[in-house]
């Protein structure tokens, strides 16, 4: 039997997320020719303490998973049953994503500290690394410096970079004597990989110098050309790393890659690999955002026809990520997105006890804004230092863009009392613009689907087509400048049931008007004082055809960046007036 005759045959694929706090299993099988997400598992994730073994996470998600679905997934022996036997008796296909775990060390080594080495700490920011250390050409260490600083550092993966293709091979190896030295004197469970991203005409030669001291890797040449930079290579290879590692740190992992066929995935490249795709299917100009707010990182993904930018922050997660936040941003920040008065030393004492204990919840309403007013500066600042990459203004292809969604997860999204704090918590920290749909990961499937999609390539878009997610609606956001309550836009709308309406949009509102899921309208958009609607510059207006969802369609007037009153009373008196807007 062929291996097209085997995907082919699979019907049911169990799909399971290791996560920092919490681990995920996920069920989906083929109903009437159409696949479909049939339920899911949840428990706490035993990489630590007491159990040191994240089979045992695994193994109860999955419990709660058959208990949810009626379905039997695992044997007497607590084992997986695969292929499945019958009906609701196993599953023909598993696949497995990790973010569990202590985010890597890495370091980065390039010629360049604005071209090749550059690329490296990007390449490095598409995983897990909480520890980067950089050594470029403009570096005045000496090479028993360059040693001694890798062996302090103890890095778990060197990533090399440096020359164009055809260009520099003398500068490059030489660099590289520092980093065989170094890795040579390190014991050898002790030793980095390496991932060799630069020059290919040279690979033979690092090859040689250290392949017979640590595991070397290759991938294309993240600069190939000096003004191109290509991390696609390195991001397979790089993740391959992070699994061979993780199933040497941490103990039943070996067993979750045992069954995922060495397959195993980390989770913000399963995300990213989800937003790639759906770009791929986009017949407009718009791109595809993803944003992930998890316990460890914050994971960002951009993509545009196909070409990706893939971001994952260690600093900015809602976890053990929040011990660092204030390196980033400030109490200040955080402030400013309070629609109640809180002092400094209560925020303080959150963020540390957050840290401390990342799967707590909110216990009061005031514990609750404050977890969403750090959610909103998380994601303003994983946000903003994607769109500051010179790819992602490259893809983009003028200064006024949109998405089409922005995909959204994270625990801090989907458990917010009301959806109308989610879509809030969005529109503050993306602040998008044009006309965009927001659609809500409530199961935390987007992962899943990143693996599975390499099993069968049409699961991911029939579940993201599935009330699986939940589509939050249409956002409508005009840019320019005039003062409050001043008429910026008018819109027309016809319903699919004869009904027409006229609304005129003022300055520093938010409306909605009640649009279900799985109903359209359709929008004439008149702006005034040139604003831009995404219609094709200043002043310039058109026709659209806009989808509903749970919200209906928002028409975000707030204005772009927004401006938030410098009073405290007035400031916290409109973030309550806009939340009511919304319906919460």
């Amino acid at each position: 039997m062929t291996m097209s005759d085997l995907t082919l045959q699979i019907e049911s694929v169990l799909c399971v997320d290791v996560g920092a706090v919490s681990t995920r299993a996920a069920l989906f099988n083929l109903v009437d020719g159409q696949y479909r997400f049939m339920g899911s598992g949840v428990s706490p994730t035993t990489a630590g303490a007491p159990f040191h073994d994240v089979s045992e996470g695994v193994r109860s998600a999955i419990d709660e998973l058959a208990g949810n679905t009626g379905w039997r997934i695992l044997d007497e022996n607590s084992r997986l049953i695969l292929p499945a036997k019958s009906d609701l008796l196993g599953v023909d296909a598993f696949a497995a994503t990790i973010s569990a775990g202590p985010p890597l060390k890495i370091v980065a080594v390039g010629l360049l500290d604005d071209v090749s080495l550059e690329s490296a700490v990007h390449l490095a920011e598409t995983t897990y690394c909480g520890s980067l250390q950089k050594f470029g050409l403009n570096e005045n260490q000496s090479l028993q410096d360059d040693i001694n600083a890798i062996i302090r550092f103890q890095p778990d993966v060197v990533l090399v970079a440096g020359g164009t293709d055809g260009g520099a091979e003398h500068t490059i190896l030489k660099r590289l004597d520092s980093v065989g030295i170094a890795c040579f004197l390190m014991p050898q469970d002790s030793k980095p990989e390496v991932l060799y991203v630069g020059n290919r005409a040279v690979q033979d030669e690092v090859k040689s110098s250290l392949g017979a001291i640590t595991r070397v890797r290759f991938a294309p040449n993240v600069r190939p050309m000096l003004d191109v930079e290509q991390l696609d290579g390195g991001v397979v290879q790089l993740a391959e790393q992070y699994r061979s590692i993780r199933t040497r740190q941490i103990p039943g992992v070996h067993e979750l890659d045992d069954w995922a066929g060495g397959g195993l995935k980390p989770t913000a490249v399963a995300f990213g690999r989800v937003v790639r795709f759906l770009s791929k299917l986009q017949k407009t100009s718009k791109g595809v955002l993803g944003i992930d707010v998890g316990a460890s990182a914050t994971t960002v993904a951009a993509a545009y026809a196909g070409d990706v930018v893939l971001n994952v922050n260690t600093r900015l997660g809602l976890g053990v990520g929040l011990g660092s936040l204030l390196e980033d941003a400030s109490l200040r920040e955080i402030i400013n997105w309070l629609p109640v008065e809180i002092s400094e030393t209560t925020i303080q004492e959150y963020l540390a006890n957050k840290a401390l204990y990342p799967a707590s919840i909110p216990s009061s309403v005031e514990e609750l804004f404050l977890e969403q007013a750090v959610a909103r500066v998380i994601i303003s600042h994983a946000y903003r230092e994607v769109s500051e990459r010179a790819l992602f203004r490259k893809l983009v292809r003028s200064s006024y863009f949109s998405f089409e969604p922005i995909l959204a997860s994270g625990s801090v999204l989907t458990r917010a009392p009301k959806l109308a704090q989610t879509a809030l918590i969005l529109l503050d920290g993306i602040q998008p613009t044009a006309a965009t749909t927001m659609v809500l990961d409530q199961h935390h499937l987007i992962p899943s689907l990143g693996v599975a999609a390499a099993v069968k390539p049409d699961l991911a878009i029939q579940v993201l087509d599935s009330h699986a997610f939940v589509h939050l609606g249409t956002v409508i956001s005009p840019m320019g400048n005039a003062p409050a309550n001043t008429d910026v836009m008018q819109l027309k709308i016809a319903y699919e049931d004869g009904r027409e309406e006229t609304l005129e949009v003022k300055q520093g509102t938010i409306q909605v008007l009640r649009l279900p899921r799985g109903q359209s309208a359709r929008l004439q958009i008149h702006p005034y004082h040139r604003y831009d609607v995404g219609m094709g510059g200043p002043g310039h207006g058109g026709k659209l055809k806009v989808h509903g969802g749970t919200l209906g369609l928002v028409i975000d007037a707030r204005g772009r960046p927004l401006r938030l009153p410098s009073d405290p009373a007035r400031r916290r008196e409109i973030q309550q007036k806009w939340l009511q807007s919304l319906g919460g």
